[in-house]
């Protein structure tokens, strides 16, 4: 386990506060405390099957050449241990939460590392037997304004942490969350390391350039400060709007617009749309310059749902975010964003809950996509990729097996650019509420 010596501060400016005050003053901050213990077990088997002479290596060893692998498998345990205080009385309530994570190696070899489960040593290329850190995020709430330092784990359209493997990715910087105003969300903050879900570094943020995106930044260069802003306005039951700001410094400035709106039709019936938009823009040593639109339409039946999506990138680069996290796009799947330089695709989706037929818990979704018009170069063909995902899930209502979730996740990848893939993903995962 990895304590920084940030979130040492803040555990230890923590308990130093909390035990200043007087007793009387930590009823709250005791009775509202819960703890929960979540288990994962996670079985990742990506089959490559590089069938062009420009697909990207596979990995890379520290001082060795990039290596062709045909296939990259592992097996691993994860513990997320989740505490989350309440907060003192008084006008100013202060609390702490913290997060600790252990990954487990249980199957791994040379040749099949680096699927993202486990951590890899950068010298031999194996996976360790074992890795994990305890985050400390301290907390102080004034009415309905709550400010965090320390660890975090953001899910803003700017900024929104992988939790995609065996261990989340963390950030560690200033939150502060306000909804004074009704219907209205406020956030601001900054962050200025990263922890990656296949790592116990804090390190500095580097921006995502792979793929066919066209970006480009100057070498070495790395940010230890990413500023973001949002407001979010709910309408009402049907309609909210928002928009972000996010500023990697050195890399990019970027604007994010998004519309949702759910039209119900009749008692069982309703009408989705989910409207993105982004312009990115250079912050001193990229060329980022990208323009991103996204549109998601879903139709609601009973237990069925028919999604229909489009996405398009325009401007000199493609879709610009920070390195391991998730991005705000409607084409962002299982394996690929469709992101790249000019690319343009389109998504069909169908998903289904058994609940509707009394089997609740029981889901199931399938997607299929396709991207074209990709920016290869001079004198090369336009890039052609697609993408199609499966997923089917149960998670146990009651019983002894309450919180037990199985869920496997298959993808199948094709491209004319890069690497073509098959993959599964097995995860059993169980949550026990400690109290």
């Amino acid at each position: 386990m990895n304590l920084t010596p940030l979130a040492r501060a803040v555990a230890f400016a923590t308990v130093g506060a909390a035990m200043l005050v007087p007793s009387l003053a930590q009823a709250a901050f005791v009775e509202d405390s819960k703890a929960s213990l979540e288990l994962r077990n996670f079985y990742f088997n990506r089959d490559f099957r590089q069938g062009h002479d420009d697909a990207p290596a596979l990995g890379t060893v520290t001082g060795k050449a990039p290596e062709v692998r045909s296939k990259s498998e592992e097996w691993a345990q994860g513990f997320l241990l989740r505490l989350e205080s309440g907060y003192t009385e008084g006008t100013v309530g202060f609390g702490v939460d913290a997060l600790g994570t252990l990954g487990i190696k249980l199957d791994s070899g040379r040749g099949t590392s680096g699927s993202g489960l486990l951590l890899v040593d950068r010298e031999t290329g194996e996976a360790q037997d074992t890795f994990g850190d305890l985050g400390v995020t301290a907390k102080a709430k004034v009415s309905n304004s709550v400010l965090k330092v320390g660890t975090l784990l953001p899910t803003l359209p700017t900024v929104t942490r992988s939790d995609s493997r065996l261990l989340p990715q963390t950030f560690q910087g200033a939150h502060l969350n306000s909804l004074e105003i009704d219907g209205l969300t406020l956030d601001l903050g900054m962050l200025n390391r990263v922890n990656n879900r296949d790592s116990q570094d804090h390190e500095t943020m580097l921006i995502t350039s792979g793929g066919r995106r066209g970006i480009s930044v100057a070498p070495g260069t790395d940010s230890d400060e990413f500023n973001f802003a949002s407001a979010s306005y709910k309408w009402n039951s049907q309609l909210s709007t928002g928009y972000h700001y996010g500023n990697l410094e050195d890399f990019y400035r970027q604007h994010i617009i998004n519309v949702v709106h759910a039209l119900p039709i009749g008692e069982d019936h309703s009408f989705k749309s989910d409207l993105r938009y982004a312009r990115s823009l250079d912050a001193g040593t990229s060329n980022v310059d990208n323009k991103a639109m996204g549109a998601l339409f879903t139709y609601s039946l009973q237990g069925h749902s028919l999604g229909l999506g489009y996405q398009s990138m325009t401007g000199e680069t493609g879709f610009a975010y920070i390195n391991g996290t998730d991005p705000f796009l409607v084409n962002y799947v299982q394996i690929g964003d469709f992101a790249n330089r000019d690319e343009k695709s389109w998504q069909a989706r169908y998903d289904y809950n058994f609940a509707s037929i009394g089997i609740p818990g029981l889901t199931f979704m399938t997607r299929y996509l396709s991207g074209d018009n990709v920016d290869l170069g001079a004198n090369r063909a336009e890039g052609k990729e697609w993408e199609r995902n499966s997923e089917l899930m149960y998670v146990f209502q009651q019983g002894a097996l309450k919180n037990l979730g199985l869920r496997w996740r298959n993808a199948t990848v094709r491209s004319n650019f890069a690497n073509d893939l098959d993959e599964n993903r097995l995860i059993v995962s169980y949550t026990l509420p400690l109290f």
